[in-house]
């Protein structure tokens, strides 16, 4: 794999990851572009010990655009995007719109003494999986899974050594029902300049499992468990294995484990990173399978933070739908959204099968 970086014309950067040695990236970006906008304001929420980003930039970000307008494909001799090569592999660059970055903005005065205010310091990065708009990520070869996973190895490591990072979080929304702006196969990373809360939760849980167990890893017990049980195991091989969690809060969530205990993605080593693209293919091809059509899912990567808790993590991925039925999608109700509560509407052990069935 070959890296090459470049900047945008607004100062942006923006790395190649191509599969030939002999790529030659040296077109420049041609377009005349404001400076990127400041770092956003986290906002502390003192009744749940929380932080918030409010961000009012992104409100101007570019909403479902048409297919000749998309500003991830690539450039053209008549109209430059946010790639100025007129071909890639796959690319990653900083988000035009972030929700965090390392340019500083005026922050307010005190809101309250209850609710002290910080720059959204951090950094937001776009990863185009390929230059074909009408792809997913389904569709692309096992090499280019290679490609893209090395990529996100890349900037996981390199994200983690900016101050103030307390957590890499990668990921990709695919459908317009989960709430994706841009049709073209992307997906995102955010470096979080604190532990976000469902993080904070699985570290206390792994915690007291630790303390209770002599130091054993939670999610290594539970995944264990999950391989012995088998019943909600959907698809393995010999480095993951993929299975809908017993209390899985979707109505189609799938984990997906390496066997050995790593804290991110670039503790993998080469085989266990080749292993990855065929499962991972397999399995988005059966959740499409599902409904015969192409299925509406986030698929979030669950790394240990960059500085502490790290041997209390276990990488695994986790792609979970909204959609509960052919005609029917799951909304975040009153329980869900005010409380927190999820109430599923298919057991685990049936989602499972029909996965299964799906092969």
């Amino acid at each position: 794999m070959k890296r090459t970086e470049i900047k945008l014309a607004d100062g942006r950067e923006l790395i190649y990851f191509d599969e030939h040695p002999d790529a030659v990236r040296d077109e420049p970006d041609r377009r005349d572009l404001p400076p990127p906008p400041p770092a956003s304001q986290l906002r502390y929420d003192p009744l749940v010990d929380e932080w918030v980003a409010v961000a009012a930039h992104r409100q101007g970000r570019i909403f479902l655009p048409p297919s000749d307008q998309c500003p991830l494909c690539p450039s053209t001799p008549e109209r430059s995007s946010e790639i100025p090569a007129y071909d890639y592999d796959v690319v990653v660059f900083e988000n035009r719109f972030p929700s965090f970055s390392d340019r500083p903005g005026d922050l307010p005065g005190e809101i309250t003494p209850y609710t002290p205010v910080r720059p959204g310091t951090g950094r937001c990065e776009v990863v185009c999986f390929t230059a074909d708009h009408s792809a997913s990520f389904g569709t692309l070869p096992p090499e280019r899974v290679r490609t893209v996973l090395d990529a996100l190895a890349d900037r996981t490591g390199a994200l983690g050594e900016l101050p103030g990072v307390e957590q890499v979080f990668c990921f990709e929304n695919r459908g317009v029902e989960i709430g994706v702006t841009l049709h073209h196969p992307h997906g995102q990373i955010y470096a979080y300049p604190f532990l976000p809360p469902r993080t904070r939760a699985m570290l206390a849980a792994a915690r007291r499992h630790a303390e209770r167990t002599g130091g054993r890893n939670l999610y290594a017990d539970v995944f264990a468990a999950e391989r012995a049980a088998g019943e909600r195991v959907v698809l393995a091989n010999d480095h993951w294995t993929a299975y809908v969690p017993a209390a899985a809060r979707w109505p189609f969530e799938v984990h997906l484990a390496p066997h050995r205990p790593v804290p991110d993605i670039p503790a993998l080593d080469d085989a266990e990173r080749d292993a990855f693209g065929p499962i991972y293919l397999e399995l988005l091809r059966r959740l499409d399978r599902l409904f015969d059509r192409p299925l509406p899912y986030i698929s979030a990567w669950h790394q240990a933070p960059v500085r502490v808790d790290r041997e209390l993590g276990h990488l695994h991925l986790q792609v979970f739908s909204i959609r509960r039925a052919a005609d029917k999608l799951k909304y975040l109700a009153g329980s869900e959204s005010a409380m927190g509560v999820f109430i599923n509407d298919i057991a685990p052990e049936r989602a499972a099968q029909l996965i299964r069935d799906a092969g």
